[in-house]
Order: structure tokens, then sequence, then C-alpha cells
């Protein structure tokens, strides 16, 4: 095949296929015109969509048919297969269609459908004449594309402290830090997005306060921005290392796309790299530093790495994977001072050139708090994501949430989570008042292996393993009080989805 070219499987569906060749609920890929091309029945109905998720690419075919939607198998978005839109995130992005007969006792394929600008919904008694969204993260930038996408015309702002407008933050630890995809590949929309749908973007803006009674958000500066609705989405910031030493520019933290940067240039020039803390942000920093030959440290004061998320037997996966990999652990042992060498508190020294800190984030509360909405651990939130003050809404890292799923409050630091409130937080501003109900999903990529996990569980009783841990084929799943509150998963996608389904349909029973 030439460059660019796609290879192209199953039958050619212009030609078409037998009828009885597609039962009810059975997915097929085939071709049609050059474009890889998937066949869905549901009942009578039978649809043709893209076979490839609009996140990264992941194959539809593989995951998880629910009424007339499909769901990816690798990061559980989720398409509505009549019209290809983008349900849930982490796409964001609709599938393309086409058109589909059947005649003869064939099931054929004809042209590519249009694509729909936007989807019904529930329309508002009085749209809100200004919308404000502040933080331009994953709630954030979730919030602004949904909005536009189901039709809200009028004024749409976004207050950024971030310099780079919206990217894509879980491939900053992943791919991009590890080189192996392009900055192109960062950024959630271009530049022209923004403009062509008129969402008022404000880079490197902080809002220092909030005016409940007259509804301004308070610039620094003294500006003030009048909202009639107002979504807090301000995320979260690295807890920082406090020890002699740790203000040192070569030590890092990972937030931004300009941690990432600088990540990045400093690892062209070192040799040795220290990673203090054995969390998701720091082992797949690890990662990405191995894929660029440097030789990594990681220091943590747990005795298995993950073991408080995952339990004792994935985390120690975890530690042989990366050992595997090179990466050397100094577990049960904190660093006590740095220079040009980390100092651990059991006596040992570890040379580095880089040193990178992910020893957790911390919900930036402040602008909620000072102005005097309700806190609890976190912005307290009703089930429309609505806080204590009318027409303030709350997503993402900060948001505490009553979860139906656990029946307890809870708040994730979790992208697919944040994009998801966002995207709700959106709806319910311009009146659909509709509850946020979706299970918590987060994913973790380690070289080549990816850790998928739905539900919520903060402790739990047992711990139920199915397949080998170490083989790389296995699903956890985390009970407490005798029913299972999340699961984990190595290279079992559709059953992490139908464990997914599964939560699903015990909230609605």
């Amino acid at each position: 095949m030439g460059q660019g070219e796609t290879k192209l499987n199953g039958p050619d569906l212009t030609e078409g296929i037998p009828v009885e060749g597609l039962a009810d609920g059975q997915m097929l890929v085939g071709h049609a015109r050059g474009k890889p091309v998937l066949l869905a029945r549901v009942g009578q109905e039978i649809f043709a969509v893209s076979p490839h998720c609009t996140h990264y690419n992941g194959p539809l075919a593989e995951g998880l048919m629910v009424g007339n939607t499909v769901r990816c198998p690798w990061h559980h978005a989720c398409f509505d297969l009549r019209t290809g839109e983008a349900l849930r995130a982490p796409a964001l992005n609709p599938i393309t269609c086409w058109e589909v007969s059947e005649n003869g006792g064939l099931i054929k394929v004809g042209q590519k459908r249009e694509q729909p600008q936007t989807r019904t919904r529930i329309e508002p008694t009085a749209e809100p004449e200004r919308i404000v969204i502040v933080g331009g993260g994953a709630a954030g930038f979730a919030a602004a594309e949904m909005l536009r996408r189901v039709g809200y015309q009028n004024s749409l702002v976004m207050l950024s402290s971030d310099a780079a407008p919206p990217y894509d933050r879980p491939n900053l630890s992943k791919d991009y830090l590890a080189g192996t995809v392009p900055l192109d590949y960062v950024p959630l929309r271009d530049e022209a997005f923004y403009e062509e749908n008129g969402i008022e973007v404000r880079l490197g803006k902080s809002v220092v306060g909030l005016d409940l009674r007259a509804h301004h958000a308070l610039l620094s500066g003294g500006k003030r921005l009048p909202y009639d609705r107002l979504l807090l989405a301000t995320g979260a910031e690295p807890v920082r290392l406090t020890v002699p030493g740790a203000e040192q520019p070569h030590v890092h933290t990972l937030r931004s796309l300009a941690d990432s940067d600088a990540i990045i240039a400093a690892a062209r020039t070192s040799n040795r790299a220290v990673v203090i803390g054995a969390s998701f942000i720091g082992l797949e920093v690890a990662a990405s530093l191995r894929a660029r030959k440097l030789e990594v440290h990681v220091v943590a004061p747990d005795k298995r790495p993950m073991e408080r998320i995952l339990g004792p037997d994935m985390g120690d996966f975890i530690r042989a994977l990366h050992e595997e990999n090179g990466v050397i652990f100094h577990l049960e042992t904190k660093p006590k001072a740095i220079d040009k060498v980390v100092h651990l508190e059991n006596g040992e020294s570890i040379e580095a050139d880089l040193v990178v800190v992910g020893i957790g984030v911390r919900p930036r509360l402040e602008l909620g708090e000072n102005a005097g909405l309700r806190v609890d651990r976190g912005i307290a939130v009703d089930e429309h994501l609505e806080t204590s003050a009318q027409g303030i809404f709350a997503a993402g890292d900060i948001a505490r949430w009553p979860d139906p799923h656990s029946g307890e409050n809870i708040r994730v630091e979790h992208w697919v989570v944040a994009e998801r409130q966002g995207q709700a937080a959106a709806l319910n501003m311009i009146g659909e008042r509709a509850p946020f109900d979706q299970v918590p999903f987060f994913w973790s990529q380690h070289y080549d292996v990816p850790i998928n996990y739905v539900g919520h569980v903060e402790a739990w009783d047992e711990i139920q393993i199915d397949g080998d841990v170490m083989k790389k084929d296995c699903l956890l799943r985390f009970k407490r009080h005798g029913r299972v509150a999340a699961v984990a998963s190595i290279f079992r996608d559709l059953q992490s989805l139908q464990a997914e389904l599964e939560m699903e349909r015990e909230v609605a029973a």
C-alpha cells in the first residue's frame, strides 16, 4: 500500500451482502467506495457508519451496541448509530454515516449522508443571554462545544488562566511526552473552531472573585464580566514538594502543556530522571521518559505502586511491567532534599539531571469558597451540577456530586468524567435539567498496556480476579458490601463496557 492508504477488509458493501448475513445485534466491517464501513443491525433497522472512534481511532466493531448506539472499547466513547453524533466524551466529533438500502435480499451501502449540525434538544423558555465558563480544561471546553453543538446562539465566553487554547491533557504524560505524537495532536480544536462558533476565548485571564448578587465575574485588573449562567471548571493544580531544593529549575511538575514542553526540553539534555510519586501521572511520565531512553528512577512511600486504587495484585503487575522496561523503584521512602542528587529518607542518594514530581493534585476551590458556595471537600453540586448559588454550575475536578451508583457524594479527578460533566452542565445551563448519572471511567497507559477502570470505590471489602493479571489478561471486580462498585481490566475491553452497562442498569432498575 502507498503512504496514506487504508487497508480495506471485509466485503464490498456497495455490491451488498445477504440480509441473513447480518443478525440482530451484530456488527460487520466492510467497505464502500474506498472507505471502511461498519454495518450494525438493531431489530429491523440497519445502520452504516465509520468503524473507527473519532477520539483515538478505536475499533467500534469490537465495542458494544446498546440500543441505537455503539460504544468504543478503548475509552468508552458512545455514538448514535442513526446520526453519528458523539453522545459521550472522550469523543467529541461525530462518525460518518452512509445511506443503507435493502433490495432483492441484499443489504447495500449507498452514498455518505450529510452530517447534521445540531441535534434535537428540549427548548428552554428563555435562553441565558450570556454564559461564562471559568476554566479552559476538559470540562470547560466540553461545555462550550456542547452549547454550540445544540444550537445555543447567545454570548459565550471562556476564561482560561492557561496560555494555550484547550488541549488533550492525557496526552501530556503519555504519547506527547514520549515523543510518539506531534504537537498537532494535542489541541482539542484549531483556532478557527472558536472563531467560527463564536466562542470568545480569553487566555491568560484569572478570575479573582464572583459577585453573586450582581452576577459578575471579577477579573484581575479590576474588570467585571456579567453573566446569566456561569460554569466553574477551574480544575486542579499539582501538589508541590516542600523539601529543600524542590524549587530548583531541574525539578518539574506536570499539569499544563507548558509543563510537558519544559520536561521534554530537559529530557533532551538529560541522562537520568527521578520521578517522585508512583501515581498514574508519575508512572506514565516514567514510561514516557523511558521511551526517550533516559534512565528512570521512581521514588514513592508506597509498598506497591497504585495499590491504594487498584489493589496488591495489580500493584505488583505494574511494578513488574515498569521494571521489565528498565525503571528502578525506590519504595517505602521519600525525598528529604534535592540538589544535583535526590537524597532519600532511607539514606539512599540518586544523581538526577531531571526530577519530575507527581504526588497528586489539589482542586482549585478558592473561587467558589470565597464566593460563599457550599463546599464539601469540593464544590458541592446537586444532580444537575448546580451549586448552592442559583445559575452557577461546577464540573470537573472541583465538583462533588451525588453519585447514584455508589449512593455517595463523590469527587473524581479524571479527564473523561470532567468532559462528560461539562457536557451535562452545558445542557442544564440552558434548561434541560437532566441529572448527571454516568458511571465514572478512566484509563491509564503504561508502555503498550492500557488499564481501564469503571465505577468508583475508595475502600473495598473484596477483589475478585478473573484471568491472570501477570499475563495481561484480567478483569478485577472491587466489591463493597457484596456489590460490585468498580471494575479494572487489562485487554478485556468488551467486558469493561459490559460492566459499565450493568452499573447503569442497576441504577435504572
